[in-house]
């Protein structure tokens, strides 16, 4: 037959986003693909080097708007290994809150979006649904749903509202109930199943050589996790362990996220715990932020994101800005790099799947 060729994105809802995928195919066959990016938020490194060390959090939480959090958290502990500041007990733990609390949400929208790549709608619904439980948490907290712009350098912004945690719990234990249900509708589901198992499989070694992380990494078999490798905030102190899995095939990315949403809603359970027994009051320590000035220096500083290693380089002339800034997102190799050679030889019904099972996030590869 013809080869055809057919766009994908940069408006189509089998993509991610704001984005386009260039693919050609041999009848039902994709030979060839080119991501194309540069259709969403761009330019965040050089506009956080025109304004003040505090003034960042709301600028780079657009960099992944699913799982704002991180991004907040990546940047501020580059900025507080600069200035050497250390972030008050109790600000550790809502920070590692927050960042728990959005890898459920992000781990939310990637199920909704899996779902709806291969025609399973009512997951979708289920999932987008459920998701605005975490954002109603979140808008107490912080007074926003989406970009949060909670975690500055120095620690979050205040402290928990009284009686928080258990409105926490409450809302862990329904997402672990429900959870039980998401098994019997989606991931038991023999439609999952066939266009997931077998299905655009990577190799440990290759995802080492294409500098894979998150839990597409964890999914060939690779324990690699930040949170472990290079603790932060309260993770030294919670008790977890590295899940990962063999197949490496589109059927493990998403099952290893599925086993990830169970071991997050039991991190926050040991978070809100240790909250409760601590003193309130003491989450930061901020100096002026309009005429803080940064020694000079460099440093970096990554989180375990939802889509995998997020980090972020800064130098500083011992100024009020930034002097240099640098993201190093997990979405320009598995959105770009990986997802052009594995989408090869795939069905043309896989274009949307595939990328869906990276969960890739565009304005990380546009910014």
């Amino acid at each position: 037959m013809k080869e055809v060729d057919l766009f994908f994105g940069p408006q189509h809802p089998g993509i991610t986003g704001n984005f386009s995928v260039r693919v050609k195919i041999d009848g039902d066959t994709v030979v060839k693909a080119q991501a194309i990016p540069g259709f969403l938020h761009r330019g965040f490194e050089k506009l956080m080097e025109m304004r003040h060390w505090m003034q960042g959090p709301p600028l780079i939480c657009r960099i992944c708007v699913p799982d704002a959090d991180h991004s907040e958290t990546g940047y501020s502990m580059a900025v507080e290994r600069l200035a050497g500041i250390e972030v008050p007990e109790r600000g550790k733990y809502i920070r590692a809150l927050t960042l728990e609390m959005s890898r459920l949400s992000a781990y939310l929208f990637y199920f909704a979006g899996y779902g709806g790549s291969i025609g399973l709608y009512t997951i979708a619904q289920w999932a987008i649904g459920d998701r605005d439980y975490l954002l109603d948490l979140y808008e107490e907290l912080t007074g926003a749903r989406v970009y949060h712009i909670f975690n500055f350098p120095g620690g979050p912004r205040w402290d928990t509202p009284e009686g928080f945690e258990d409105r926490v719990d409450k809302v862990m234990d329904y997402l672990e109930k429900r959870l039980k249900e998401y098994d019997k509708l989606y991931f038991n589901n023999m439609v999952f199943l066939k266009r997931s198992q077998d299905v655009a499989v990577m190799k440990k070694s290759y995802a080492e050589k294409m500098e894979v992380t998150g839990p597409n990494a964890r999914a060939t078999g690779w324990a690699i996790d930040v949170r472990k490798d290079d603790p932060y905030a309260a993770y030294p102190d919670l008790d977890f362990e590295l899940i990962t899995q063999d197949e490496g095939d589109s059927y493990a990315r998403v099952m290893q996220r599925r086993l990830e949403f169970q071991q997050s809603i039991d991190l926050v359970r040991q978070i809100t715990k240790k909250l409760r027994s601590m003193p309130r009051g003491n989450v930061r320590l901020i100096p002026n932020a309009l005429h803080w000035k940064i020694p000079r220096g460099e440093a970096y500083a990554a989180v375990e994101s939802s889509k995998g290693e997020l980090g972020y380089y800064v130098v500083s002339d011992g100024g009020i800005s930034p002097y240099r800034m640098q993201v190093r997102g997990p979405s320009i190799s598995h959105g770009v790099q990986v997802y052009e050679e594995m989408i090869v030889g795939q069905r043309l019904a896989d274009v949307a799947a595939l990328m869906f099972s990276l969960d890739v996030c565009p304005p990380d590869i546009d910014r």
